[in-house]
């Protein structure tokens, strides 16, 4: 570790942090420079930031769920095509793990204004664009940030399902987000194939997605989060099917691991383009990922794949997800042959509290020097994937 992270230093850190909500998500963004740089002592840190592993996290910042168990860490980025570069890591609720294989699209939201606020990025008049380069996926995204006087505004009249009131637009342009982990949009190279006799469709546009109908399970589609959660034979059965489709787009075995995620999908109720119950992959979101949401409105415009089987017939480029919380609508930019080139969406961030999180020193450092680092996968080149402990299995539980 290098200083301030000393192991003979062994005094509580303070560690500047803001909390903030990102879209549907919520967790504290930091600076690169104020964390460890070797991913052990990091993932340390974070643990103990977050009060894992522990049901509730009563001992950190988390909130008990995978939607509040989120950091964002953020640098100024040495890129030409970035302004900064954003580090998501997902801390597990019940496990000592931190994983930095996926994206989160939600938090990104809060990307732009914490790096306006934080000095990183000048603002303009009006409104900011923040060009970030997602570290974990590559892909490449600009944010609109409201500054009208050159200040980030956070009120404003937009809503999004899945959270109160109203707030600032934030409006997020995914310009290269195809193969984020596998380096194609298909990896498998079909539309469409059978696994354990579903039909599904393999698919990689800012996240890696396994998608099939919810009727071939025998589902209507719009069961909530709760009973999906308690279908454990549904469950097992998803999982199966998952890890299959892991091995065929190069992902390898998946077992533990977050990735693919899985969307089940079904015909629209209301006026939307088609519905979704996204699963983290146990457990069913609450909501809906942005991520989750721009790979099911990209495979929708693909021929012949399951999410085109349910589309509305009405649909255009702008698909509208209904989901438990409500809706998601992707604006998506087709090129003459029809290919998706631009996705964008509408989300709301709010900065919650800024300050000092306190790390106890022996916390930290019990984890750090179990910490290991784990599960290559294709297309990891900016981040280790998982961070785990005593070299469990991860898909094993930990005891609290």
């Amino acid at each position: 570790m290098s200083a301030p992270f000393q192991l003979q230093h062994a005094k509580p850190l303070r560690i500047p942090c803001v909390l903030m909500r990102g879209g549907t998500s919520r967790g504290p963004f930091f600076l690169a420079a104020d964390l460890p740089a070797e991913p052990a002592a990091r993932a340390g840190v974070l643990l103990a930031v977050m009060g894992s592993p522990h049901m509730l996290q009563l001992d950190g910042l988390g909130g008990g769920n995978s939607l509040t168990s989120k950091v964002a860490i953020v640098s100024r980025s040495a890129r030409a095509d970035a302004d900064v570069d954003y580090l998501f890591a997902q801390v597990a609720v019940d496990r000592a793990l931190v994983d930095l294989g996926p994206n989160c699209g939600n938090m990104l939201a809060a990307v732009g204004p914490f790096a306006i606020e934080a000095g990183l990025v000048p603002a303009r008049e009006g409104e900011t664009p923040v060009r970030v380069y997602n570290s974990n996926t590559g892909a490449l995204v600009e944010a609109l940030v409201s500054t009208p006087g050159g200040i980030v505004e956070y009120d404003g009249t937009t809503a999004i399902d899945g959270v109160a009131g109203t707030a600032a637009a934030v409006k997020l342009n995914f310009l290269r987000a195809v193969g984020s982990k596998t380096g194609a949009l298909l990896p498998s190279g079909k539309v469409r194939e059978t696994i354990d006799g579903v039909p599904v469709t393999l698919v990689d546009y800012a996240t890696p997605m396994l998608l099939l109908r919810a009727v071939d399970f025998g589902l209507a589609g719009d069961e909530t989060p709760a009973e999906l959660d308690a279908d454990d034979y549904l469950l097992a059965r998803l999982e199966t099917i998952r890890r299959e489709a892991g091995r065929r787009m190069g992902l390898g075995d998946v077992a533990g691991h977050v990735l693919p995620k899985i969307g089940l999908l079904s015909p629209a109720r209301d006026s939307g383009s088609l519905t979704s119950r996204y699963l983290t992959p146990d457990r069913c979101h609450r909501s809906h990922a942005v991520t989750g949401a721009l790979c099911i409105a990209a495979a929708s415009r693909l021929a012949g794949s399951v999410a085109q089987d349910v589309l509305s017939p009405h649909a255009g480029s702008l698909v509208t997800i209904e989901h438990p919380s409500g809706t998601i609508q992707v604006d998506l930019a087709l090129d003459e042959a029809g290919e998706v080139v631009r996705a964008s969406l509408i989300r709301t961030a709010r900065r919650i509290f800024e300050g000092n999180v306190i790390v106890p020193a022996n916390a930290m450092f019990a984890l750090a020097e179990r910490a290991e680092t784990g599960g290559n996968r294709s297309h990891d080149h900016d981040a280790p994937s998982i961070l785990y402990l005593n070299g469990e299995p991860r898909g094993r539980h930990l005891p609290v």
